[in-house]
């Protein structure tokens, strides 16, 4: 005979080899041994779970001549005949390629022929969410009412697809993921019964990469076995798997946190060397940044992401070092790169590009902003309502000698060569932002006018001018606080026409601080 993987070789044939479904079992062995059979069954679930394996189990259960505690037997012909799968009175539907109504009426044909061999004539549909519309209305009528030998048992992974009038006709059952210590010990007896051993910690390693599923767990169990033919060990699964270290992962964490771009891309670079997928350790940098906001929340994360109390120690003590925000906007930063790594042909390239930006400061504070804007825009599309405010001005009677006093005017302050201000900014902005620091050298002063300040570029410092509008905002802010006032920027290239200040800007500042204050419905414009 052919050599058979794992998961086909070590699947369940009773409801106690089920592992990580102890209420959807249990519920099933009472009705088996009570008698009380439901004519259509619902198992929902993510894939590997168990669904197909507890069907299977089901229809050999109510089938069996001998059940003992609601198992089969194992032993008597039908179980025999089940599992060897050469009878024909246990029909398995794959409903992704026979989604048709001709495939759903030819079974409403043979479903009134009773069963040759056993008790039950058994109907497993997986996939069932993929059946067309005309499917489904070709089925209904039959699932409410099938005859007395006929029992249906529906699998999906998508259950909301499903119309509301198939799930009212079945008994639902959820399979939840099976966790990492029920699936290690399931591993466990495999590696037993095949003369295997594993270290513990490359067998959570394999349960963890297998998120839930236990087909996955015995797949991957099964091309770390085929590597060696001794000791699976923590450093061949995570060789066979593509995946990073523990401690590796928070070593680049650090890195991240600290804005170090070269230590990063050199973490990057030893990883890739050593055969680790680009796209799996996105993954797991992603898996890093949720733990560490996790644990920024919540006191007790070991049994949440099923890791040891050392672990879970250590990260909690990361999270201080990294606000949840932040670690939030890096986690959007590489789950985008992990999406865009299946259509890229350079995947590195992209995993070094996000790097890039979760290392660069004002990338943060881009990010932030752009956040504020997206905000604003939203605000602005469903309509801001400005409520008008009272404003309560107290008059205070002016003595003689206050009145006699002239009241000073501040004039506006105009420069035509750039004045110290300016020179304190530009330092300040290159200091803070390195990275802009050559492209402000590009950067002419050309006079500065109550409140606005102009400069130029030269033609082929076009890109410069470009790359500083979008930071427009953060230049501004940065003037501002150098010049004590206002500041608003004016860019040009070098030989465009200069334009002059809007006339009356002062007053419309005037103009639009009094629509926040008393509401634009209050003021009348129109004398």
């Amino acid at each position: 005979m052919s050599y058979q993987v794992l998961y086909r070789a070590w699947r369940p044939g009773t409801f106690s080899e089920i592992c990580g479904q102890d209420a959807v079992t249990r519920t099933l062995r009472r009705q088996v041994v009570s008698g009380h059979i439901a004519h259509a069954y619902l198992f929902c679930g993510t894939r590997g779970t168990g669904k197909t394996t507890a069907s299977k189990v089901l229809a050999r259960a109510i089938n069996c001549l001998n059940p003992k505690d609601g198992d089969p037997c194992g032993e008597c012909e039908v179980c025999r005949a089940l599992k060897a799968e050469n009878c024909m009175d246990v029909v398995e539907i794959d409903a992704a390629s026979n989604n048709g109504v001709d495939e759903i009426r030819d079974l409403r044909e043979k479903i009134k022929y009773p069963p040759t061999l056993t008790k039950y004539k058994v109907y497993i549909i997986d996939e069932v969410h993929m059946l067309s519309t005309g499917a489904f209305n070709a089925l209904l009528k039959t699932l409410e009412e099938p005859p007395a030998h006929a029992v249906f048992i529906l699998a999906t992974t998508e259950p909301q697809k499903l119309p509301a009038t198939i799930l009212s006709r079945c008994q639902r059952f959820d399979f939840h993921r099976i966790s990492v210590d029920t699936m290690v010990a399931r591993m466990k007896v495999v590696l037993s019964g095949v003369g295997r051993t594993a270290e513990d910690e490359a067998l959570r390693e394999i349960g963890r990469a297998a998120e839930g599923a236990m087909r996955d767990a015995l797949s991957l169990l099964d091309g770390c076995l085929s590597y060696t033919d001794g000791e699976v060990t923590l450093q061949l699964a995570r060789d066979v798997l593509g995946t990073a270290g523990r401690g590796f992962l928070f070593d680049f964490a650090e890195k991240l946190i600290a804005f170090d771009i070269a230590g990063a891309l050199s973490d990057i670079d030893r990883l890739i060397n050593q055969g680790c997928d680009p796209q799996v350790f996105a993954r797991d940098v992603v898996a890093h940044l949720r733990a560490l906001i996790l644990a920024s929340a919540v006191k007790n994360i070991a049994e949440m992401l099923e890791i040891t109390p050392e672990d879970a120690q250590k990260f909690a003590e990361q999270s201080r070092k990294i606000d949840s925000a932040r670690a939030a906007r890096l986690m959007d930063l590489y789950m985008r790169a992990e999406s865009d790594m299946k259509w890229a042909s350079r995947p590195r390239t992209v995993l070094e590009l996000a790097t890039v930006r979760a290392c660069h400061p004002e990338e943060e504070a881009d990010a932030a902003l752009s956040e504020r804007m997206a905000r604003m825009e939203k605000m602005l599309e469903g309509g801001v309502s400005v409520k008008p405010v009272s404003v309560k001005v107290e008059k205070k009677e002016a003595s003689p000698a206050d009145a006699s006093k002239p009241i000073e005017k501040k004039p506006a302050r105009s420069f035509a060569q750039p004045p110290q201000e300016y020179l304190n900014a530009i330092e300040s902005i290159g200091a803070e932002t390195p990275s802009i620091r050559a492209t402000l050298s590009s950067m002419q002063f050309v006079a500065y006018d109550s409140g606005v300040l102009a400069v130029e570029f030269s033609r082929k410092n076009m890109m410069h001018m470009k790359m500083l509008e979008r930071k427009k905002a953060m230049l501004e802010a940065a003037f501002s606080d150098a010049f004590g006032t206002p500041v608003s920027l004016r860019m040009q290239l070098e030989g465009d026409r200069a334009q002059p200040a809007p006339v009356g800007s002062a007053a419309k500042r005037v103009i639009e601080e009094s629509y926040d204050v008393f509401g634009r419905d209050k003021i009348d414009l129109t004398n």
